[in-house]
């Protein structure tokens, strides 16, 4: 179905509405972030909510307003006393009067003379604004609104507030707003009746007017009946999305995979350790999910040193028992020559050809590799995801496992699914992502959570102090690495910044060299590849004791024998981010310690912060925190990648709401798949309103 017509008043352009020219189109359109080249819709004014409201409905005499209340009273007007010629320093004053007490209405730089047209003496009016004092006289300064009596039903009592920007006063925009909301049609119902009557929620049209116009302070609250309706309704639409993105991805027909048990069993026989019950549970489930006829998409959580590697070994060993091979994608080169250096020895011990595809390989080591994939003796590859995008050809590829995805949204998803005809998708990822996020933003995959660590791995002592302690934490710091260790040194920013007052990584670097010499070396986000590649291998072979970095470290170097990670200004770092560079150390025999520097004063978030790390290690534990510490775009670090944002779902306040929306898209694709008939369309309707367009074409006729 294309764009329901009755969705047309709130896709018109902005134009089209009263008072709307081309600067205030242009303002508007960069406001709402509208798509490129795209200009912002009726539809973006609709979903811009208010902030909070203001209530004018105490009416009370003069004696009875109180400092900083907002208060309508009804005044008799006495007097005007303008500025001076040439003094517009000095205000003009409106002296007025009601039958408890008298107040001063206070207008700087009033030129024209429309004060006193607005307030004639001897007048009665009725002015709302907010009270104040000045030498010890009551007085409202540029009141909000003043009416004539018979006109006060014109006078918003209950008035939303809204987040401006620069050049937009709230005016301009609740006059607008109010046009678009007069335009909302009748739309059809797509919350289940159940759910809307176990919840008391009105239609969406009614939500809209209730939040946008409301009559009690209460209709626009978070929590009340119509933010929660509009709440549900997007993480409706963003589920039914992922679930749409889902059933795509299965339907074109996986291989239900036959295996003979042989390359897996050597597997887990060359392991020098026995797999976590986690482990075992999680490689059944991948087992089950291969050898059914659907495809594979599945999203592996593991916290930091879990194991994960070993379980996508085991799955790629399965998948080269059926015929097939498969590739292991990580976001950078280095992570890739990591995961290889720990495949490559297991996989040779069991009979599994492997090889490592990097972009500075010699041509003719290329061709060779190239040719393993071509014939299927090569059975899995490993590398970034640069390198399966241009001309690589595989005898039958099964299983594309890719690692840290969530830096990657569903359109990539979609994207790499298409790439292997009925290829398998394993995502594994360290960051424990707690289970609302899970359900944004991996929807559309089923979940194995690795909680155990593997055995031997060594528990990490967590300590905070205060960068005044430098001097004695540097002496600390140099009779470790005189004993053999080896540290990491991590700071927030590459250099420094004038905005900020934290120590830069050069600067840190700066200092520690003086005093360590050619035993300490830097790394950072700004350095090519091949010098990032390079410093790492001088740490990893020992030439080099302390590593100065910036969080380029965070995901996935692995060097054993680094046993003491020092984190710089860690006040700055949210939670999972603290979590995930902690352990960075604790991967050898060594029994490992992390210490976070914190610079005063400290805020009561960052407290909070830091006395969870110091408090826990269990990664689902610390995620939990974080997204209550710090809101929910944040933990995925997805502010950049085109995630959902959400404008009228509050996480905060609405996260239990997306249970409901998971499980009622769930039960409408299982009942109707092709979304046909009233309650198809109204689902795809609210689809069309939250921009989920592009979840259209997925839905599978019959």
């Amino acid at each position: 179905m294309s764009r329901p017509s009755s969705l047309d008043p709130l896709f018109r352009s902005l134009h089209s509405i009263k008072g709307v020219g081309d600067k205030l189109a242009a303002l508007l359109t960069r406001f709402f972030g509208a798509p490129e080249g795209q200009e912002a819709i009726a539809l973006d004014i609709l979903m811009h909510m208010p902030s909070g409201v203001v209530d004018r409905r105490r009416q009370v005499g003069i004696a009875e307003a109180y400092l900083n209340q907002v208060v309508t009273l009804k005044l008799h007007i006495d007097r005007h006393q303008p500025a001076p010629r040439g003094r517009d320093y000095i205000p003009h004053r409106v002296f007025a009067h009601d039958e408890t007490g008298e107040v001063q209405l206070v207008f700087f730089r009033a030129h024209g003379g429309w004060v006193e047209k607005a307030l004639p003496v001897g007048e009665q009016r009725y002015v709302s604004g907010q009270i104040g004092f000045f030498n010890g006289e009551k007085q409202i300064t540029h009141p909000d609104y003043i009416v004539e009596p018979e006109k006060f039903d014109t006078l918003p009592l209950v008035e939303p507030v809204y987040p401006l920007t620069n050049g937009l006063g709230s005016k301009a925009l609740s006059k607008l707003v109010k046009q678009v909301v007069q335009t909302v049609p009748a739309l059809p119902e797509w919350i289940p009746a159940e759910t809307l009557s176990q919840f008391k929620w009105p239609t969406f049209a009614q939500a809209m007017a209730a939040v946008h116009n409301p009559q009690e302070p209460a209709d626009g609250e978070l929590w009340g009946p119509a933010r929660m309706r509009l709440a549900y309704d997007e993480y409706f639409a963003g589920q039914l999305t992922l679930q749409l993105i889902r059933s795509s991805m299965i339907s074109e027909r996986g291989i239900a995979r036959k295996f003979t048990g042989e390359l897996t069993t050597r597997v887990a026989a060359t392991l020098p350790f026995t797999l976590t019950e986690g482990q075992q549970a999680a490689i059944a489930e991948i087992h089950a999910d291969l050898a059914s006829p659907d495809r594979m998409s599945r999203l592996l959580q593991g916290d930091v040193g879990s194991g994960k590697t070993v379980v996508a070994l085991m799955a790629m060993a399965a998948v080269a028992e059926s015929g097939a091979q498969s590739v292991l994608m990580a976001p950078t080169e280095l992570l890739a020559s990591q995961h290889y250096k720990t495949l490559k020895p297991l996989a040779e011990a069991a009979g599994l050809g492997i090889a490592l595809l990097t972009g500075k390989m010699p041509a003719a080591e290329r061709r060779i590799i190239l040719a393993g994939l071509a014939s299927g003796q090569t059975h899995i590859a490993v590398g970034t995801h640069a390198l399966f995008q241009s001309g690589v050809e595989f005898h039958n590829l099964g299983l594309n496992v890719v690692d840290e995805q969530h830096r990657f949204g569903v359109h990539q998803r979609l994207a790499l699914s298409e790439k292997g005809r009925h290829t398998d998708l394993l995502v594994m990822t360290a960051t424990p992502i707690p289970r609302t996020l899970v359900l944004t933003h991996f929807g559309d995959m089923a979940v194995s959570v690795l909680r155990q660590k593997p055995k031997g791995r060594q528990p990490i002592d967590t300590a905070v102090s205060s960068i005044k302690d430098y001097p004695r934490i540097v002496e600390r710091l140099k009779t470790r690495l005189d004993e053999g260790a080896q540290a990491f040194w991590v700071c927030p920013l590459v250099e420094e910044s004038e905005h900020l007052d934290v120590i830069s990584a050069e600067d840190r670097f700066a200092e520690l060299q003086k005093l360590f010499g050619n035993q300490v070396a830097l790394v950072h986000g700004r350095m090519s590849a091949a010098a990032k590649q390079e410093v790492m291998a001088r740490f990893i072979a020992n030439e080099v004791k302390l590593l100065v970095a910036t969080t380029v470290i965070e995901v996935g170097v692995d060097v054993p024998n680094a046993s003491i990670m020092i984190i710089e200004h860690a006040e700055r770092f949210g939670l999972a981010q603290l979590h995930q560079l902690r352990g960075r150390v604790g991967r050898g025999a060594i029994r490992s310690a992390c210490l976070l520097l914190y610079k005063e004063p400290l805020s009561e978030t960052a407290k909070a912060r830091l006395e969870t790390i110091k408090s826990s290690e269990d990664g689902f534990l610390i995620a939990e925190r974080d997204l209550e510490l710090r809101g929910q775009g944040d933990v995925l670090g997805t502010r950049q990648s085109g995630m959902p944002g959400y404008r009228l779902a509050v996480p905060d306040v609405h996260r239990h709401l997306i249970d409901y929306a998971h499980d009622d898209a769930k039960a409408l694709l299982q009942r109707n798949p092709a979304l046909t008939g009233a309650d198809g369309e109204a689902a795809q309707t609210a689809l069309y309103l939250f921009r989920k367009d592009l979840a259209i074409p997925l839905i599978r006729a019959g």
